[in-house]
């Protein structure tokens, strides 16, 4: 994930998490500002307006995404390490920037006139496509509960990481150590079915 040097990328990185805070790319400025700790003119000085902010924001969010997608890839791995890899990297990108689903709803509802939107779109569908490869390989022959099981897979990743904290009893995988246990546990669970 890319390491976050800047004022402008701490504005792009407190932005993100504000969306998801809040649920919604519409993030009042006055806000993204507090959060950051910067004054109003460094969003003019960094960004102009605030719809630039938010391309900005979609393309550091894209450039993060991506590397969430590298163990899929890596022929190096078998296909359940490939699994358990992406979601733990996935687990972390979420926990770190929460505003990553709000941002890929937004994506896909102004993908038809907003490009940076339709460049999200179209990297989540390749993502997805790569999962499902990976995921019908690891489970063999279970066409007929593919869909409950990745289903059961993904929940499993981004559940926890919505309300990271005691409320929902997950505050436990804020620990590496029990986040790989907990990812261990998932990725042989939808092995055995359903």
């Amino acid at each position: 994930m890319k390491e976050l040097k800047s004022v402008e990328e701490r504005i792009l990185d407190k932005t993100l998490y504000l969306i998801g805070k809040q649920g919604s790319v519409h993030v009042p400025v006055r806000t993204i500002v507090k959060e950051a700790d910067v004054n109003i003119g460094a969003i003019n000085y960094y960004f102009g307006t605030k719809e630039n902010m938010l391309r900005q924001v979609k393309k550091f969010y894209m450039e993060n995404l991506i590397s969430t997608v590298v163990p899929l890839d890596d022929e190096s791995l078998e296909d359940e390490e490939k699994l358990k890899r992406y979601a733990a990297m996935s687990m972390e990108y979420s926990m770190r920037f929460p505003g990553a689903i709000a941002l890929v709803k937004d994506a896909f509802e102004t993908k038809d006139h907003d490009e940076m939107s339709q460049k999200i779109v179209e990297e989540t569908m390749l993502m997805e496509e790569k999962l499902n490869k990976v995921m019908k390989r690891y489970l063999k022959d279970v066409e007929d509960e593919f869909s409950i099981r990745k289903t059961i897979f993904l929940s499993s990743i981004i559940y926890p990481t919505l309300e990271f904290n005691e409320l929902n009893g997950t505050a436990f995988l804020s620990e590496e150590k029990q986040r790989m246990y907990y990812i261990e546990k998932v990725v042989k669970l939808i092995s055995q079915g359903v």
